[in-house]
């Protein structure tokens, strides 16, 4: 099903000089908790220029990272990590319509991911996802599930990404025939946006009611801007929005904010 709704585009130009360049550092923690196999995956490119090779021919510096909380195994969330940022860079619509070509990549990525299955049912899974696709100054947060994104801008938080639980997507889900019970889409997902989920029937496909199609929300990066942090919903769950901007001060490393994040993620559980 598409989503008509307009790409949001949140502006943070006020007062960026001429010369603004981005120095971009990133960092990753993970924990598998109380589960007893890690299903989730991360990608962090901080150059992709250096990543993909010259044939790739992006014209200005970028970065991308994204956050692949998997379920029903981990195989969604390794094809989706592995595959995602060369759909989205070759697509026709790249890098003239940035937003497009990451519709068009989750969409296209999803579909390989179906036919994948079609030959090997051992990788029938599924995955939400979360991406920052980072061109010169401009930010594309692009989320389909309920994994987040927050942006600390002058000390305040800014979020770049909304859930899609079943309650909030609902008038769609009813419209393709499926139903929400117990806060589940047809009684078995807790979100309404995913990749995979192919072998279950009549959930996925031609007038189903979970779909892939991400929000893309867009932003000009200025000096203004401090950090962002990027999770799966069971880190957002243990700490509040507020919580996640107090754990950064001037001069930490980014290791050192993850290290921080970690342990209170320990003393909450």
């Amino acid at each position: 099903m598409k989503d008509n709704r307009p790409h949001q585009f949140i502006s943070i130009q006020d007062g960026c000089p001429a010369d603004f360049k981005l120095s971009i550092r990133s960092g990753v923690r993970s924990d598998i908790g109380n589960r007893q196999y890690m299903e989730d995956e991360h990608i962090l490119v901080d150059d992709l220029e250096e990543y993909l090779g010259p044939e790739a021919l992006i014209t200005t510096s970028g970065s991308y990272y994204g956050v692949f909380d998997g379920h029903d195994g981990k195989n969604a969330a390794q094809f989706v990590k592995e595959k995602l940022l060369n759909y989205i860079v070759s697509d026709v619509a790249f890098p003239i319509a940035v937003e497009e070509a990451v519709k068009h990549a989750y969409l296209e990525t999803d579909a390989a991911f179906a036919n994948a299955c079609s030959l090997n049912n051992v990788l029938s899974s599924g995955t939400t996802a979360i991406t920052v696709l980072i061109l010169a100054r401009e930010i594309f947060v692009a989320n389909a599930g309920d994994c987040r994104a927050v942006l600390c801008r002058r000390g305040k938080a800014i979020e770049m990404s909304r859930d899609h639980k079943p309650h909030v997507e609902r008038s769609h889900i009813e419209a393709l025939g499926g139903y929400i019970y117990d806060g589940y889409l047809n009684g078995y997902l807790s979100v309404a946006r995913a990749f995979g989920n192919w072998h279950i029937e009549g959930l996925k496909g031609v007038n189903c009611p979970l779909i892939v199609e991400p929000e893309v929300r867009r932003a000009v990066l200025t000096p203004n801007d401090e950090f962002m942090i990027i999770g799966c919903d069971g880190f957002w769950d243990v700490l509040q929005m507020k919580v996640q901007l107090f754990l950064h001060k001037e001069g930490c490393s980014n290791i050192m904010i993850l290290s921080r994040v970690h342990t209170i993620l320990l003393m909450k559980l």
